[in-house]
């Protein structure tokens, strides 16, 4: 199964949310275990790096990066998705964005904490809970 992570989920364990931590945790686990393909957007990435400054010095930034792609297949912004986000006109680009990278990868759902933003994407926006529910 196909899925692309949104920057929340990867937040969620780099920072260690408490209140999210274990659902999106488990996400990790199961791309890292090969249960799942994850994908990030490149953009995902650099979004992280840009929230997490403060706490991260270049060295880290890279080695971070390093253990992502261990994890996780990391998939490019292309010029094309950009047009195409833009054309969705959504209050929200960089979710217009996700939307658009979750359908050029196949993804079989885009696994967030913000659904709601993701109400017209023609890939369905899943929270880690609801994931795993609909699993069992």
């Amino acid at each position: 199964m196909k899925l692309l992570i949104d920057t929340n989920i990867l937040l969620d364990v780099m920072m260690g949310r408490e209140e999210h931590y274990e659902k999106s945790a488990a996400i990790w686990r199961g791309c890292e275990a090969g249960l799942f393909t994850g994908f990030v957007s490149v953009l995902t990435a650099a979004n992280i790096m840009y929230i997490m400054r403060w706490q991260m010095d270049p060295e880290t930034i890279s080695d971070v990066i390093q253990k992502l792609e261990l994890i996780f297949r990391f998939t490019e912004l292309t010029p094309a998705d950009l047009r195409k986000a833009a054309e969705m006109q959504w209050r929200d680009f960089e979710d217009a964005i996700q939307s658009v990278t979750a359908r050029r990868v196949r993804a079989d759902y885009i696994i967030t904490r913000n659904t709601r933003d993701y109400s017209d994407s023609p890939v369905q926006a899943i929270t880690p809970d609801a994931f795993f529910l609909q699993l069992q």
